[in-house]
């Protein structure tokens, strides 16, 4: 008898965790009516594409790595003339797994542009050039890449 006590107890404890970490759509009111999901927000702004770069620092023949003030100019060369509307940088600290397989570990910078969806393929093309220009200037394996659909208001 205790031992299914126990057991009853420790089931509805893990539910009791399981409910509570559960989105609000899924979860039920006490007299077991679903909760209202919560109020949209209005939709703001206009459709565009965000797409962050990210840019290892460390170099495959293991060169030195490339400093700041040489992102800085490659930045001011390569990206500002196709995208002088605005950009973001951040810094970082990266890992990857490079094409021997090794798990590489350097500083990085991450580069945020945001585009209207009407100039996507224009913008692909360009930011397409960047990455190529990159990897030549640097002597890197790639530059990641990743594109969102966003609703941007300024």
């Amino acid at each position: 008898m205790r031992t299914q006590s126990l057991r009853g107890r420790s089931a509805l404890a893990l539910a009791g965790l399981l409910l509570a970490g559960a989105p609000t759509a899924y979860t039920a009111l006490a007299d077991g009516r679903p909760a209202a999901a919560p109020a949209a927000a209005p939709a703001r702004g206009e459709p565009y594409l965000e797409t962050r770069l990210f840019f290892g620092t460390a170099r495959p023949d293991g060169g030195p790595a490339v400093t700041d003030r040489q992102f800085t100019a490659f930045v001011d060369k390569e990206v500002t003339p196709d995208f002088p509307d605005g950009l973001t940088l951040q810094n970082g600290r990266g890992q990857w797994r490079d094409a021997h397989g090794t798990i590489e570990k350097e500083r990085s910078y991450e580069l945020i542009l945001l585009y209207p969806e009407s100039a996507a393929k224009d913008g692909d093309r360009k930011i397409e050039e960047i990455r190529r220009a990159y990897e030549k200037t640097f002597a890197q394996e790639s530059v990641g890449r990743v594109d969102a659909h966003a609703r941007v208001d300024f």
